[in-house]
């Protein structure tokens, strides 16, 4: 080889070292820049974060593996940059010792924190499972709030996480220190959470904290503000939305269909004999329209109480009659339990029965005419859309005692207009508007008097229609961004997420090995 080919070879070596070098330091660089863009935040001002939940921690019987590189990138990759790491203390201590700590968790939970650097998202650890407290099953066999010897293990353990991770910034890590809190006194709760703030201050006294609400993260709570904390709230109202059906709530199989907007009636019908409620009280459910055909109507039974008789009655003419009668054993019902002191059975319906709406009526009359009292859980009233597809509008029913049935207006429309839906009005409407007052206003004042607020946890679980989910969940999103709070979706992967959530009413696409619901990440995307 001459000497012209060895410089040039060398030359090309030097391009080759020259060009690793830059390569490195691109991509420090953009790593770098990546953890230079998450904003830095304040317990009396949180930045708009926008994440989800990992549950890699969750419980310790069926959810505790190593936390996921891929779920970071992703993330990351889809413009996101929150996760909240909700965990169960029990899978980093040691064969049921509470005091004693397994360094192999440890360090898959440094790990988290480490991806969370890297791919700039901020990471918040909280304690779902706190020694003495948890919402979960099954019940801790101590109580935090009251036991001075288990808050002393509590504050041990903040003050070991405080000690590991006093060098990592607030833009990078903060604490949330228990999960939805309820049934217990404020007072009670800022004194814990005073000792808790403390055993982490004396190892890292500007770390950031932040404290869910009392009543399950929807109430503020104003004793906090002196400690020096933020604070959290929840996105699962209304509740029979967010969890229809959700197999871990009892109760949950007899809410109504969810329809979001939804009107919010009062459907307990009590016989006109039953003299301990009010005699207002004891009168028909009353539906108003003009039907002009044939039309069907679904009656959904909740709870029975003794022997009742539910009638239907189109302009005072009968069209539906049915006897209920609960008792032992098997039956029409769900599930019936005798009342000693009330000397009777009370059954579990939660079942359909239909009848027909004549052409031509103008009012609906559905009564309990002889018994106790039974409760409807929805109606749905069927129509046909322009293309002849049979449908139906549906209204669900809370079952307030001694309250009421409601007083309702049908509307419909003309089969050849597809551009309108019927709907029900005259009752309460739950919107939008309502969502913000009743979630996002107390949380707003808050704010404004100087408590960094979060939404810790939102969304709605894989049964309710995905039609309904979007709608709800937009309006949610929509209330947050207008108040400048930020959320995290519970979950990135599973029933409430939009990777592999399991909905049957969903078209998905291939993601990375996942099926992704694109709509549902597009709403989130935009806010």
């Amino acid at each position: 080889m001459n000497l012209t080919n060895k410089t040039s070879n060398a030359w090309r070596g030097i391009g080759r070292i020259c060009g690793l070098v830059i390569a490195i330091l691109i991509a420090c660089d953009s790593a770098n820049l990546r953890a230079q863009t998450l904003p830095e935040p304040a317990w009396d001002q949180l930045p708009r974060w926008r994440g989800f939940n990992l549950l890699e921690k969750f419980h310790l019987d069926w959810s505790n593996g190593p936390f996921l590189e891929s779920d970071f990138q992703m993330i990351s990759d889809l413009g996101f940059n929150f996760v909240r790491l909700p965990m169960d203390y029990r899978v980093w201590i040691q064969n049921g010792d509470w005091n004693r700590f397994d360094e192999k968790t440890f360090r898959e939970i440094d790990q988290a924190i480490a991806w969370g650097k890297e791919y700039s998202i901020h990471v918040c650890i909280n304690f779902h499972r706190a020694p003495g407290f948890t919402v979960a099953s099954p019940p801790e066999k101590t109580n935090l709030w009251t036991d001075p010897v288990t808050q002393q293990v509590c504050a041990k353990h903040w003050g070991e996480f405080a000690r590991r991770y006093e060098n990592v910034s607030n833009r990078n890590l903060s604490f949330n220190l228990f999960n939805e809190p309820a049934d217990i006194d404020e007072s009670a709760y800022v004194a814990v959470v005073q000792k808790m703030a403390d055993a982490i201050r004396q190892h890292d006294p500007k770390r950031l904290i932040i404290c869910d609400g009392m009543q399950w993260g929807q109430q503020p709570v104003a004793g906090l503000r002196d400690l020096h904390v933020a604070q959290a709230t929840r996105g699962y109202a209304p509740i029979q939305i967010t969890h229809y059906r959700a197999n871990w709530m009892k109760g949950s199989d007899q809410f109504p269909t969810p329809t979001w907007p939804r009107i919010v009636a009062d459907g307990t019908l009590y016989a006109p004999t039953k003299d301990d409620i009010p005699i207002n009280a004891r009168g028909p459910l009353r539906i108003t329209s003009h039907w002009t055909d044939d039309t069907p109507l679904r009656l959904r039974v909740g709870t029975v109480s003794s022997d009742n008789t539910l009638v239907v009655r189109a302009d005072g003419r009968t069209v539906f009659e049915k006897s209920f009668a609960p008792g032992p054993g098997d039956g029409e019902w769900r599930s019936s339990e005798y009342s000693k002191q009330w000397q009777s059975y009370k059954a579990i319906y939660n079942r359909n029965y239909e009848t027909i709406i004549p052409a031509g009526t103008r009012s609906v009359e559905i009564a309990n005419t002889k018994g106790d009292w039974l409760s409807l859980t929805e109606i749905g009233i069927g129509h046909r859309n322009a293309k002849g597809y049979q449908r139906e509008t549906i209204v669900g029913f809370r079952n307030r005692w001694a309250s009421p049935p409601s007083s309702l207006t049908y509307h419909t429309i003309k089969p050849s207009d597809d551009s309108s839906r019927p709907h029900f009005t005259g009752a309460e409407q739950e919107d939008r508007l309502w969502l913000w007052d009743e979630g996002v206003a107390p949380w707003l004042d808050a704010s404004r008097s100087g408590t960094g607020v979060l939404v810790g946890e939102f969304g709605c679980y894989h049964r309710t229609p995905h039609d309904v989910t979007l709608a709800w969940m937009e309006d949610s999103l929509a209330n947050w961004q207008r108040a400048g709070i930020g959320w995290a979706l519970w979950n990135l992967r599973g029933s409430f997420g939009v990777l592999d959530s399991e909905r049957r009413d969903v078209k998905y696409e291939q993601y990375r090995g996942h099926k992704l619901d694109r709509k549902m990440l597009d709403l989130l995307q935009r806010y």
